[in-house]
């Protein structure tokens, strides 16, 4: 097996436990409070990440680490508002798919943040998108809950910050920065909580099993996979294959939580999800699907 092939898979196995990660988070914050929660497992996390990056930290100035600290306050905006879709959620693998779209949104940002062009085929597939998003929300007519704005908030705010973090990623390595966003995401999360939240005073034992498959397997082990991973495969390889991620989430949100997938729901997920791969093969399926329905009519 080649390196980029080895690479593809273990990418793969991180979109699953990203996955998986949903049906952790939702499981633990049945026991703990949502921004308690996101506090620990972040904090925990980072510093499970320290251990692989703690002489990149030594080295690194103290401007940069600010800078990383100030992207942070993004990521922690944006989990804290992702944690509390999925308090208020019972369809995540719906939740998954509007989050996904923060990768389409990505292009939109940095027009209005850098005045970069979107490419072309940005036009084409942001309205498919939408499309989507509008039929996730048919439920005997025009219907958006709650928890589909926080989701879509969290989109928003999650492609803010991958703009930003892109422009500070050139001056930290990729681990460092990412350990020092965790943490300062977890101090945030933990602050909300001491502030709108009360500590329960028992917690189950199998809440704290899910808190620790939470952190360690879907926070801490998926950044390093991902990060490995991404070291070693083409961008545009990469970035198709973490759009896994949202179909991961709706098996295992139909096959752990019953949920229900109308025909409304099919057809919005089916049209983001070919969104996304329109705009991240550049068009190409396009042309795809125009020879084999050239070859088709041959």
């Amino acid at each position: 097996m080649t390196s980029e092939r080895k690479a593809a898979a273990i990418l793969i196995m991180a979109t699953i436990l990203s996955a998986f990660g949903w049906i952790f988070s939702k499981e633990t914050i049945q026991g703990l409070p949502p921004f308690g929660f996101v506090g620990l497992r972040f904090l925990i996390a980072s510093l499970c990440l320290l251990l692989f990056c703690f002489r990149s930290l030594r080295r690194a100035s103290w401007q940069d680490i600010r800078s990383a600290a100030l992207v942070g306050c993004l990521l922690a905006t944006a989990l804290i508002s992702w944690i509390r879709a999925i308090s208020i959620s019972d369809t995540l693998g719906e939740g998954a798919f509007i989050l996904s779209l923060s990768m389409l949104m990505v292009p939109f940002v940095a027009w209005i943040l850098f005045r970069q062009q979107p490419k072309r085929i940005f036009w084409l597939s942001l309205p498919i998108a939408m499309s989507g998003l509008a039929f996730l929300s048919l439920k005997d007519g025009w219907q958006s809950s709650s928890s589909q704005l926080w989701f879509l908030f969290n989109a928003v705010v999650l492609a803010l910050h991958f703009n930003i973090n892109s422009k500070y990623s050139q001056t930290l390595p990729i681990l460092l920065l990412t350990c020092i966003q965790l943490f300062v995401t977890g101090l945030i999360g933990l602050s909300a909580s001491a502030l709108f939240e009360s500590v329960p005073l028992h917690v189950e034992p199998s809440i704290w099993g899910w808190f620790t498959a939470s952190t360690i397997l879907a926070t801490a082990l998926r950044y390093v996979m991902q990060t490995m991973a991404q070291k070693q495969i083409n961008p545009g390889n990469a970035a198709l294959i973490m759009i896994l991620e949202p179909v991961w989430t709706v098996f295992l949100s139909i096959g752990w939580y019953g949920e229900v997938l109308t025909l409304s729901k099919l057809v919005g997920c089916s049209l983001i999800l070919f969104s996304l791969i329109l705009y991240r093969t550049d068009g190409k399926l396009l042309s795809l699907l125009r020879r084999t329905k050239s070859a088709a009519g041959d």
